[in-house]
């Protein structure tokens, strides 16, 4: 790591809180509009979303689709009767009010201002632009970074190189000066290592991994590895 001069990170997972912010954000619009149980729809819901990003990061579904289709499986998998113009509604409010959250991973402040006083930081995201630098701005982390760049402005989502060399381009770094910081071993490290940078595996979940990859359990520890 001691060549390492740019450091980019995920955000959802990585950095940003996701599944404790989702959820407030889905409990803030079921009890306003339905009156289905929000436990049991969270349950539900993780599980589905998990896959529709899965499906959106290979271009096997559209923005829209995966905006209307998580929420609508959901719904259907508790058998509970709602209307398509709800459900678009809930899906635009539950954007609207998801930035609104700020919840971070522990640490998250400390670790950054440790790492911008020794390298350029930027953000690699598969989030909707709007949605992530309203995510940026409220968390008050938009100081640390030089580069932000989301998917819908590339183009192409993570695991794809483009998204990883056009970060490489707007940051003027070098592949071997350059670490991906994230959570999912496929979007972020082995996107990333497909180009050739050094990665850092966030194994939050302590998933077992069947390769050596340098892995961290809390963000507090790349203190020592940096």
């Amino acid at each position: 790591m001691n060549n390492i001069k740019h450091i980019f990170f995920d955000l959802d997972h990585t950095l940003w809180d996701f599944e404790a912010n989702s959820d407030l954000a889905l409990e803030a619009i079921l009890k306003e509009n339905t009156t289905i149980n929000v436990t049991d729809f969270i349950e539900k819901y993780r599980p589905i979303n998990s896959e529709y990003w899965k499906k959106y990061a290979v271009h096997e579904v559209t923005k829209e689709a995966l905006k209307y289709g998580r929420l609508k499986d959901t719904f259907d998998a508790l058998d509970y009767e709602i209307d398509d113009e709800l459900i678009h509604f809930l899906s635009e409010e539950y954007l609207r009010k998801l930035p609104d959250f700020d919840k971070l991973f522990d640490n998250t402040h400390e670790v950054l201002n440790y790492l911008k006083e020794k390298y350029k930081l930027h953000i690699i995201t598969n989030g909707f632009k709007e949605v992530q630098n309203k995510k940026i701005e409220n968390s008050n982390l938009k100081a640390y970074f030089d580069v932000i760049i989301t998917s819908e402005c590339v183009g192409v989502n993570k695991p794809n190189p483009k998204i990883f060399n056009h970060a490489m381009e707007s940051a003027a770094a070098a592949t071997e000066n350059s670490l991906m910081i994230g959570d999912n071993l496929q979007t972020d490290i082995k996107g990333a290592q497909s180009i050739g940078m050094n990665v850092i595996f966030c194994n939050f979940n302590r998933e077992p991994l069947e390769e050596e990859i340098i892995q961290i359990h809390e963000l507090k520890e790349l203190l020592n590895l940096l």
